[in-house]
């Protein structure tokens, strides 16, 4: 499977994500990786990362950021309140921003938008506040944008995105459950005028029953859609 213009995205289970850049640099997106079942074995230790993007506060999506900000010196890039946590718990590259700021890093900018979810950190006895989930529109240094949405159910101003931001591959939760599930989904894909669409935040554990099969009978009147049904693993190039 292969996307045009030097990007390599690998789905390592669940939402993460490690991004190599046509400009070299190393983007991981919500790092769950020693307690991921679905992460291989041999993926679960990042070596080399530069930037380390975090939707929300869920353990299944932020479980591992600390580790790897600290093996490699990346900067986290998170919503105010859960940059600060991770601010108290050591980290000191950590970059804080909110819905429709835009952050460059490099040649790479980060635009952090909406998403319908719950966010809050697994800390004790008691949840803490952990900020409002979000999703990113990443524009890469040749140009190559993608959106990846976080844990979310659809909502019409996806169609924003797809107007302000146009990317060209879409990351979006087909799960159920605790996300949108397939039929969600391809409304999604239409609000996004999405042409590549990767599916995730499926098959983790039992209670996620969506399937990209689902999504795919869902979509398949959408003339030029590549919906990639990759494994937890698998590069698209």
């Amino acid at each position: 499977m292969s996307l045009e213009r030097g990007v390599a995205i690998t789905w390592l289970g669940h939402a993460t994500f490690l991004i190599e850049t046509p400009g070299g640099k190393t983007v991981l997106i919500d790092p769950f990786l020693e307690h991921n079942p679905k992460c291989p074995p041999d993926r679960k230790q990042i070596t080399k990362c530069d930037l380390i993007l975090v939707t929300h506060a869920h353990m299944d999506h932020m479980a591992d950021v600390i580790p790897v900000a600290n093996n490699t010196g990346a900067m986290v890039v998170s919503m105010v309140e859960l940059a600060v946590w991770f601010q108290n718990k050591g980290l000191k590259n950590v970059t804080e921003m909110n819905k429709g700021g835009t952050f460059r890093f490099g040649e790479i900018a980060v635009t952090m938008v909406h998403a319908m979810h719950s966010s809050g950190i697994e800390e004790g006895d008691q949840p803490i506040y952990g900020g409002e989930p979000a999703g990113y529109v990443v524009k890469l240094e040749n140009g190559f944008t993608f959106y990846h949405a976080g844990d979310t159910t659809v909502f019409g101003d996806m169609a924003l995105i797809a107007e302000l931001y146009e990317p060209e591959l879409v990351m979006i939760p087909i799960g159920d459950h605790y996300t949108m599930g397939p039929r969600e989904a391809a409304k999604a894909v239409r609000l996004l005028r999405a042409k590549h669409v990767i599916p995730m935040h499926w098959g983790t554990f039992p209670v996620l029953t969506g399937t990209p099969e689902a999504l795919m009978k869902y979509t398949d009147d959408i003339e030029g859609l590549t919906l990639y049904r990759i494994s937890p693993g698998e590069t698209v190039r």
